[in-house]
């Protein structure tokens, strides 16, 4: 056969070879292709979905979600935007709006409130308290201030007043007296050797050998040490043999090898 280029038939056969040996390289191509892929999605493993790296079985990719041993597509609603995450539900809502029946709703700000930081509900502003679905004004009366708090009355009075009935009514110190606001219900105490009675603040009676015990409590004095309290007097007390005074100096106890035994200490046999 004469080679030549302008041989047709030469030129026809050429042809068909270069055809067919670029045939045969694609389909090795698609069998190589198919072969890598078979072995990178594995039996079982659905379309969207890939292998876990650990353990056996797989996941849905990101944007998808297993339903019924597949992975279907995330609708992301109206006001919302996607988490590209392979949990929860794959979407939020934006800010200002509320999940609802798989639905992002507009929140409804009232007057006098604003959004809170996450934007996912609504709180009074200072000198409001909610009600209902709406913000009501707090209502502060005279010799009182706004708390830093919508709950409980959302207002207290000045530090020498004091509330009733919704009102601030001035603390009336008694004589001998002054102003604690510790000190409940009243909210003042009386100076150091006086003891509340009532509404007055009176001068605490300390007898003989006596001393003011610097206490509300009780009749507000102890006796010295050696002596006992015997009604509104201090008495002093009598150490009967093998005795000695307690730690406190109002008692006495028996020495070692004695016991206590009609006021007296015996030897304990």
């Amino acid at each position: 056969m004469i080679k030549s280029a302008y041989n047709p038939f030469y030129r026809l056969l050429t042809s068909s070879r270069l055809f067919w040996q670029a045939a045969g390289f694609v389909f090795l191509f698609v069998m190589s292709a198919a072969s890598v892929l078979a072995q990178s999605n594995p039996d079982g493993v659905p379309a969207n979905a890939e292998a876990k790296r650990f353990g056996g079985g797989w996941e849905c990719l990101v944007g998808f979600r297993e339903q019924e041993d597949a992975c279907v597509a995330v609708t992301v609603p109206e006001n919302a935007f996607s988490t590209n995450k392979t949990y929860g539900q794959g979407w939020q809502c934006h800010r200002g709006f509320v999940e609802k029946n798989q639905a992002c709703v507009a929140i409804t700000v009232p007057s006098n409130a604003f959004l809170v930081e996450r934007g996912d509900r609504w709180q009074c502003a200072r000198g409001y308290r909610k009600q209902d679905e709406a913000c009501t004004q707090i209502e502060v009366p005279e010799n009182a201030y706004l708390t830093e708090s919508s709950r409980g009355q959302g207002w207290d009075c000045f530090k020498t007043y004091r509330a009733v009935d919704n009102r601030c009514v001035e603390i009336d110190v008694p004589e001998n007296g002054y102003f604690d606001d510790s000190a409940f219900p009243n909210r003042w105490s009386c100076l150091h050797g006086f003891k509340a009675i009532g509404d007055r603040c009176e001068l605490v009676p300390v007898p003989k050998h006596g001393y003011l015990a610097g206490s509300s409590f009780g009749k507000g004095w102890k006796c010295d040490r050696g002596y006992v309290m015997d009604g509104d007097l201090c008495t002093e007390i009598k150490l009967p043999e093998n005795a000695h005074l307690s730690s406190s100096g109002n008692s006495w106890s028996c020495n070692p090898q004695y016991r206590r035994n009609s006021g007296r200490c015996q030897l304990d046999s």
